[in-house]
């Protein structure tokens, strides 16, 4: 007998149909919600970066990296110039997402490296890049992160307002203070034996040997009037930590017409002057900038001679901005604290201060925006009794003065204020509490 087989009517075909979607959907819907995963996590932020180079103070590494949309990282104008992030430790990449400013690769390379210095693997090379925000998707692992800009596409340089890594920590976490109680002090700090004495100065008669009153030069060993950014950071250092290549200098301290030699001074980075806020704001000084504290030209004590004079271990004896006499057994000692207020633009000006500012009211002023590490100098000398036979080469006591040159490698200069200045927290000379 054959068999018969009937079609539902057209409205059970569609309530069939509208079922089995339905039944998809929810089978969808479960699958979709078993295998899902967490977002990678953004790694490379706040996280130490370098590069190839800088177009000037204001556009450094550390900008491509500080979740700011309105701070680049821009470089000299060639081919050939990198960016680069150290994560902390081992990590899975799985999406580098460059947000370029209008100065853009055209061709470039992502890579991962063990060590940030060779064994590079390239994640991806990109050809016809477009600018703008572009997002890669990538697979690989690594501590080190770069993007290496093989063509421009401008006459310029290349400049990145971010550059984001995500992915997921493999390895170890970055490193943390050892355990032991933090000293809330926003601080870091280089100690720097006496080096040279010469009559020269790099920043108010730069290329003019013999031009100035004789300085005695602390920290860069190779410091004269030909002293520029490169030469200082080809050169060596004797501070403590050694890798600080800046150079300071101060007038030579004479007694009875003999000079003499001060005790290592230290040289202290802080972030005392401004309220609390402003210290969790405070940035890196930039590479190459050049502050000058004090009045060399001072004819009396006023608001411009700031440095101070007083006795080590002799707390009786007020400070004063001229010479005091030390009780024997104790030593002399000069403290000067350098702006720490930056127009956020310039790496010097023409008098050498304005493009510097003190704080005020515990903020930076509006022309001075930008807040730095208050550099403090602490200079002691092996010397105490009457000051009548103390001169300074640049006159009286009041006429102290400071110069400051800075060559710390931008990535130690930032973690340092990262890890010491940001949270308040008081460091040694190697940058850990």
């Amino acid at each position: 007998m054959a068999l018969t087989i009937r079609r539902a009517p057209t409205r059970w075909r569609g309530l069939f149909a509208g079922l089995a979607i339905a039944g998809l959907t929810a089978s969808a819907l479960y699958v979709g919600t078993s295998t899902a995963t967490a977002a990678p996590d953004l790694l490379s932020q706040g996280a130490t970066a370098a590069a190839s180079s800088s177009e000037n103070g204001g556009t450094l590494a550390p900008a491509a990296v500080d979740g700011n949309g309105g701070t680049r990282w821009s470089s000299a104008a060639q081919d050939g110039q990198w960016l680069r992030v150290d994560l902390g430790s081992t990590s899975t990449i799985s999406q580098i997402t460059l947000n370029w400013e209008n100065a853009y690769a055209s061709s470039y390379r992502l890579q991962t490296s063990a060590n940030g210095a060779d064994g590079w693997t390239t994640l991806k090379t990109v050809t016809g890049g477009t600018g703008g925000t572009e997002t890669h998707a990538v697979s690989g692992s690594g501590r080190y992160v770069r993007v290496e800009a093989i063509t421009r596409a401008t006459q310029w340089g290349v400049s990145l307002w971010e550059f984001q890594v995500f992915g997921t920590r493999s390895g170890a976490p970055p490193s943390t203070p050892p355990n032991g109680p933090i000293v809330r002090v926003a601080e870091f700090l280089a100690s720097c034996p006496f080096s040279h004495r010469l009559p020269d100065d790099p920043i108010v008669a730069p290329r003019l040997p013999g031009g100035s009153h004789m300085h005695a030069f602390f920290g860069n060993t190779s410091t004269n009037a030909f002293s520029d950014v490169n030469s200082l950071l080809a050169a060596n250092s004797n501070c403590s930590p050694a890798l600080d290549l800046s150079s300071y200098w101060i007038p030579d301290f004479y007694n009875n017409n003999q000079v003499v030699t001060p005790d290592p001074p230290t040289f202290y980075y802080l972030g005392e002057g401004v309220r609390d806020d402003v210290i969790a704001r405070i940035q890196p000084l930039p590479l190459g900038l050049r502050i000058v504290a004090g009045n060399a030209k001072a004819t009396q004590p006023d608001d411009s001679t700031n440095s101070r004079w007083s006795c080590l271990h002799a707390g009786h004896v007020n400070p004063s901005k001229n010479f005091v006499e030390c009780p024997a057994g104790t030593q002399l000692e000069s403290y000067l604290d350098f702006p720490q207020c930056w127009n956020g633009r310039d790496l010097d000006s023409a008098d050498h201060k304005s493009h510097m500012a003190y704080p005020v009211n515990g903020d930076c002023p509006s022309t001075h925006p930008v807040p730095v590490p208050k550099l403090r100098q602490v200079v002691r000398y092996p010397i105490s009794g009457n000051p009548a036979g103390f001169r300074l080469s640049s006159g009286a006591g009041f006429t102290m003065h400071g110069d400051f040159f800075n060559a710390w490698p931008e990535a130690e200069m930032l973690r340092r204020v990262r890890d010491c200045i940001n949270p308040i927290i008081k460091c040694g000379v190697d940058g850990r509490p």
